[in-house]
């Protein structure tokens, strides 16, 4: 307690750690390349179902399907990962 009777702020200074705008940029980069595969991936494995309905090779058929729902999976894991990379940075600076 201070004198006049309020708690003083006192915390970490986490904006003398260096590298914190670094990792936003490794992460973010990385992350970014892993949503462009994930949406390539759900692009051939959308197109392979098609082809593989359209000419009875229900083989083909279910195994693209299968990739399909991996790849949007994927995608969805690595968009949640971003947003939660960055939220953790935000908190992480601000406490």
């Amino acid at each position: 307690m201070t004198i006049s009777g309020l708690t003083p702020l006192v915390g970490p200074d986490f904006g003398a750690v260096g590298g914190s705008s670094q990792l936003r940029a490794i992460v973010g980069a990385l992350l970014t390349y892993g949503l462009i595969v994930a949406v390539l991936m759900i692009v051939i494995c959308a197109a392979t179902w098609a082809i593989g309905s359209a000419h009875g090779s229900w083989q083909t058929a279910s195994k693209s399907k299968t990739g399909l729902f991996v790849a949007l999976g994927g995608a969805v894991l690595t968009g949640a990962a971003l947003a939660w990379t960055n939220w953790l940075l935000d908190v992480g600076a601000s406490l």
